[in-house]
């Protein structure tokens, strides 16, 4: 259920049924005390899991305090993939998970075109798995691909790994 409403008023909350809520999403656009009154309304409503788009780290630090279950830094984060996908330039996407660990689609390297996964040793030789290959010319995703497949230069590849990890693979294309 998706209501509107003025979301600093504890009472219009519980009056739209807030409190039997499992989650909240609050994004006030950059209104940081509209975000706050909000935030605290719902966790007065025993709202259990609260998201929050946040507009700067001293926001951020506010909401943890207050004790949200996860802060969006959309802005920061759109940032930070985009950076990531100019610092490598076969990278397609690149998504964070958590810290210090993330997802990236690319390129299949030249060095491994015509090989098969399993020949290629990725996660003994450069730590990080294939989650999925997407044939590009088929427009077809093939999720824990099997080991035996063998890579084209039309495929791209979902790889999950350490930032680290995938940072050192990017640099092979």
């Amino acid at each position: 259920k998706a209501v509107v409403g003025d979301a600093t008023d504890a009472e219009t909350l519980r009056r739209l049924g807030a409190s039997s809520a499992d989650a909240a999403v609050v994004s006030t656009g950059a209104d940081i005390t509209a975000s706050i009154l909000s935030t605290l309304a719902l966790n007065d409503l025993d709202v259990r899991e609260l998201f929050v788009k946040v507009v700067s780290s001293d926001h951020a630090r506010v909401m943890h305090r207050i004790g949200v279950t996860e802060t969006i830094f959309p802005e920061r984060d759109s940032a930070a993939a985009l950076a990531k996908r100019m610092g490598g330039n076969a990278l397609l996407k690149y998504v964070t998970l958590g810290a210090g660990f993330s997802i990236q689609e690319m390129g299949v390297p030249d060095s491994w075109c015509g090989k098969t996964i399993r020949e290629l040793a990725l996660r003994q030789q450069h730590e990080v798995t294939i989650v999925a290959v997407h044939d590009v010319l088929q427009d077809k995703i093939v999720a824990s691909p099997n080991p035996d497949s063998i890579l084209r230069d039309s495929d791209t590849l979902l790889l999950a790994g350490t930032d680290e990890s995938l940072a050192r693979v990017a640099r092979l294309n």
